[in-house]
């Protein structure tokens, strides 16, 4: 009987898991055009702090936005905006320094890869993925 009880509660474990990594996390790049896929593949690994999106961020970025800048930029983590935000922020390139030309020094596929960290990262993040 116990290793039946064990072997059920193995399955339910493993069942629930399963659906919990079901959906894939993707976003719709409108500067390429294209869907990003970041839950499988190359865009997985560089959507996370470690890969080049989350480098690029800390190397490019926040060198000026952090909290003691005398550029006048605000201050950002990933989670200072939610994932729309972050949209906002890549397809209109409205901030200064995407105005300014400091964006030109990183290449397209950077700068999307920079994208796919922040929106990954973003503040609610959590919530869309629940909404499934």
């Amino acid at each position: 009987m116990r290793q039946i009880s064990t072997l059920l509660m193995f399955l339910v474990i493993l069942c629930y898991s399963m659906q919990a990594h079901a959906k894939p996390l993707n976003r719709y790049d409108a500067a390429s055009n294209t869907s990003r896929v970041l839950s499988d593949g190359p865009l997985e690994w560089e959507s996370q702090p470690w890969g080049e999106g989350g480098k690029t961020f800390k190397t490019f970025c926040r060198s000026c936005h952090n909290s003691h800048n005398d550029k006048g930029a605000p201050f950002l983590w990933s989670e200072s905006k939610n994932q729309e935000a972050w949209d906002r922020v890549f397809e209109t390139r409205y901030p200064k320094c995407a105005q300014d030309g400091t964006w030109s020094a990183i290449s397209d596929e950077q700068l999307r890869r920079v994208h796919d960290y922040l929106w990954r990262w973003a503040n609610n993040v959590k919530a869309n993925i629940c909404r499934g």
